[in-house]
């Protein structure tokens, strides 16, 4: 009997694919309970300093690792869509507005890097980076970037790269600092427990 493939993501690892109806409501349920996901970390915010923190890129890049890159970015997609329909899915709406008008506040460059750094972690470990603490750790830094230059890129447009700077990346240095350091250390341990069943 040929031995089966190594599973690349953690979803995988716990529920196999497959390429028949099973296998695409295995995906939807996924993409919802990702998007679930994502709202509750949304909405639960931190005390941290100097501004309060969500959860909610570790969330999106956690889902790189767990799903993969294309099923990571359709998650984030799909999260981005419920929002434009004005579902109150993101951080402080309804009290900010919903829909694409809250899309298109100050946070709209990051929502869209949700979708970029999902598929970059993704496909990093895909390649097996999510295995180990340091390749985890490549990849969370490797996503938060790609977040922080989506948003960084939009706020600079509206306000200027100096005022973007200071507001949109300076005070979330230490709360990203401490994301990628609780990334690169779950994800393989996660690893070391679905290696231990296989063997």
């Amino acid at each position: 009997m040929a031995a089966q493939p190594l599973p690349t993501t953690l979803a995988s690892a716990f529920w196999p694919a497959r390429d028949d109806a099973a296998g695409l409501a295995r995906s939807v349920l996924l993409v919802l309970a990702g998007t679930a996901l994502l709202t509750l970390s949304a909405k639960l915010k931190v005390p941290f300093y100097p501004v309060p923190m969500t959860m909610q890129t570790l969330v999106v890049l956690w889902l790189g690792a767990a799903y993969g890159s294309r099923l990571a970015a359709v998650t984030a997609i799909a999260y981005l869509l419920e929002g434009a329909l004005g579902l109150p899915v993101f951080a402080d709406t309804p009290e900010r507005g919903i829909g694409l008008a809250y899309m298109m506040g100050p946070t709209g460059g990051y929502l869209l890097g949700f979708v970029a750094g999902a598929y970059l972690v993704g496909v990093l470990c895909e390649r097996g980076l999510g295995r180990s603490l340091v390749g985890m750790g490549v990849a969370m830094t490797l996503g938060h970037l790609a977040i922080f230059a989506f948003g960084f890129g939009w706020l600079a447009m509206a306000i200027g790269a100096a005022k973007a700077w200071t507001l949109g990346v300076v005070p979330f240095f230490a709360a990203t600092a401490l994301k990628t350091a609780l990334g690169a250390a779950m994800v393989p341990a996660v690893w070391s427990v679905v290696d231990k069943r296989r063997a």
